[in-house]
């Protein structure tokens, strides 16, 4: 299978500012093609398909408008092209909406470089194509810092696939996929595991353990009370600067103070976000490395959980869909069988002694009683042991 690596970049000022050409170009390479498909729809032509459409960004290459294409790598424009064609191609078969183009403010910056021309060491990676024929000390300029060590596989008989460059708003990124044989799974532990996710404890394993809430840490509090602190303040600089036009209307007005107010909102968002990814890959690498038979989760309609207004900050905190996606992959790249619960399956109100179902069961009872039995046991783990035998039964 392919596993995917990704890996702060650490350019230097040039070398950033190449990087941000690069991802000038793809945008411009996209909305080109866009352009170039709308008006031929426009004037009844079939889908033009990406070979057609490179083959006029060849020959506008040769003007001396669009010269300067040149000095950047043809896969630039190449893959934004392929990507372009893709987005429009998704619209005419219903798998996506139409494709919009890209904003130099608002879009994601990015762009992609050919697997044959990468080069990766353990410290550093060779773009292609980085600086011009005019730069002085090109093979040095071309070589870009990795912020970790060996973190990416190198090797004559590692094949890459897909390598993009991309920037968040705070640091540029590497994500490379190596493709990567499975492990086979450990026969020695029989007995698999059913997880159940919820909002007092984050994740009730059905062996007893627990994990808690990392929101309600005080170190987690502090950085949500800084952030609300941050915004507070960032949304009295807008009003302090808005400028009155014509019709009694307002523009607001970005100064450096905003800026540099909006750059620490940012940075103290990506500091939340990582805190809480983190924790999660800190407990789905625990329940990997049992070496279970395989693992149960329910398929949870996290979209309709949202609509609670009450929960529905405390459920998006908790990242659900994060904790399914990494336990997914990882169970898979160990050889371990996941499987998803049916999205109705009544895992809460089903009695994990006697099999019967309870079903005037309300959200506020933390305690499962059982009415044929009487047997009493953690809400959670009592949802966790019924995902476990519903694994059972399937496995």
């Amino acid at each position: 299978m392919i596993k995917t690596y990704k890996v702060m970049l650490l350019p230097n000022n040039k070398q950033r500012t190449k990087l941000f050409e690069c991802a000038g170009v793809a945008r411009w390479a996209y909305n080109w093609a866009l352009e170039q498909q709308q008006n031929n729809y426009k004037n009844g032509g079939k889908f033009l398909d990406d070979k057609t459409l490179r083959k006029r960004l060849t020959q506008l290459k040769q003007t001396e408008e669009y010269k300067w294409l040149n000095d950047y790598s043809n896969n630039i424009t190449k893959q934004a092209i392929k990507d372009a064609c893709q987005a429009y191609k998704n619209f005419f078969e219903g798998r996506a909406k139409f494709p919009k183009f890209k904003s130099k403010k608002r879009s994601k910056p990015s762009f992609y470089q050919d697997t044959d021309k990468i080069v990766m060491t353990d410290t550093h990676v060779k773009l292609e194509k980085l600086t011009t024929s005019k730069k002085k000390n090109k093979q040095k300029f071309n070589w870009i810092k990795l912020a970790e060590k060996g973190r990416i596989p190198i090797g004559k008989n590692i094949k890459y696939s897909n390598p993009r460059i991309t920037f968040d708003g705070l640091n540029w990124w590497l994500s490379i996929g190596v493709e990567e044989e499975t492990q086979q799974g450990n026969t020695q532990y029989s007995e698999g595991i059913g997880i159940d996710l919820g909002v007092k404890d984050l994740a009730v394993v059905s062996t007893g353990q627990k994990f808690k809430n990392i929101n309600k840490s005080s170190k987690v509090k502090k950085l949500e009370k800084r952030l609300k602190r941050l915004q507070r303040k960032l949304s009295k600089k807008y009003e302090l600067n808005k400028i009155k036009i014509e019709g009694g209307e307002y523009r607001y007005r970005k100064t450096k103070n905003i800026k540099k107010l909006e750059f620490l909102v940012l940075k103290t968002r990506r500091r939340l976000k990582n805190i809480r990814h983190n924790y999660i890959h800190q407990i789905t690498t625990s329940l990997v490395r049992a070496k279970p038979k395989y693992v149960v989760m329910e398929s949870l309609n996290t979209c309709g959980m949202l609509k609670n207004r009450k929960l529905s900050k405390a459920i998006q905190e908790q990242a659900f869909h994060e904790f399914k996606r990494q336990m997914e992959y990882k169970c898979a790249l160990n050889g371990i069988k996941f499987i998803l619960a049916d999205r109705f399956y009544p895992s809460s109100k089903i009695c994990s002694r006697c099999s019967s179902v309870k079903d005037n069961l309300s959200l506020s009872e933390r305690v499962f009683v059982c009415d044929n039995c009487g047997y009493e046991i953690d809400r959670d783990l009592n949802a966790s042991i019924n995902l476990k035998n519903y694994g059972k039964s399937i496995a």
